[in-house]
């Protein structure tokens, strides 16, 4: 028994731009320092940043980027900025909360990591769709702009229905190239006479991905959640590890970032 759907919320294309403005600057060794002592035009500018995107103002929000500015996923200026308004298309009750972890001083620039969350629904064939993200992050500026950006961790979580499954996700941050992981997606409820749906989806993040929905099928689960061990690839390159679990009363929809080293 299976069926076949799209994942227009799976791929990570969307956790990336739910922190816009707050996905971070390339990762190095810094000396982090306390979030209290941090500038004022530092607070300043990710309390800018942060009502920019509560109000879904796409040219506020960019104003912050320069205009070489550089991910690490390889997106663009010009990128970000048409993605941003794809997704708040799509999302249009999304409410951002960014939250200074440390800062440095390095050079003529500032490197920041941050942790940004953010909630919000969408409506969905008469349905309501409950997003709730989190991006951890590391962020270069000068001169008042983002220069640069890398993700540190990024989760996210959609649901719908009465009763979505709880689900506990086990799945490690990080992993050598060619290592092997495990990825759980457990239900916590008993199932008792429902039946589960449900698959597991792995995708290369690249620029290419973003705002791309995925094909997949879902399958009848023998068990009460999804178990599967996966190998990272032989080059460096950063996966989106996900999971849809559908029962009678309710479904969730998991995504997680699986950064890939060569170290």
């Amino acid at each position: 028994m299976s069926a076949k759907t799209k994942a227009y919320s799976l791929n990570g294309s969307m956790i990336l731009f739910f922190a816009v403005g707050l996905t971070v600057g390339w990762a190095t060794a810094t000396k982090a320092e306390d979030p209290a002592t941090a500038p004022r035009q530092l607070k300043e500018l990710l309390a800018q940043i942060d009502a920019a995107a509560n109000r879904r103002d796409v040219e506020g929000v960019m104003q912050f980027y320069s205009q070489d500015f550089k991910h690490s996923d390889g997106l663009t200026h010009a990128q970000m900025e048409e993605a941003l308004k794809q997704l708040w298309e799509r999302y249009p009750q999304l409410t951002y909360r960014t939250e200074l972890q440390s800062w440095d001083n390095q050079g003529d620039g500032i490197v920041a990591e941050t942790v940004t969350t953010v909630t919000g629904t969408q409506p969905n064939n008469g349905t309501m769709m409950k997003l709730e993200s989190m991006l951890r992050s590391r962020q270069r500026y000068e001169n008042q702009k983002i220069v640069s950006s890398e993700i540190l961790a990024e989760r996210s979580q959609l649901t719908s229905g009465v009763n979505p499954p709880n689900l506990q996700v086990i799945l490690p941050e990080q992993v050598r190239i060619g290592q092997s992981f495990n990825f759980d997606a457990i239900v916590q409820e008993p199932l008792g006479d429902n039946l589960l749906l449900g698959t597991a989806l792995e995708e290369p993040i690249s620029r290419d991905r973003y705002n791309q929905p995925s094909d997949f099928e879902l399958d009848l689960l023998s068990a009460g959640g999804i178990f599967k061990v996966g190998r990272a690839p032989l080059t460096p390159q950063d996966r989106w590890i996900s999971a849809v679990l559908i029962r009678g009363d309710g479904m969730t929809m998991i995504t997680r970032r699986l950064n890939v080293v060569d170290r």
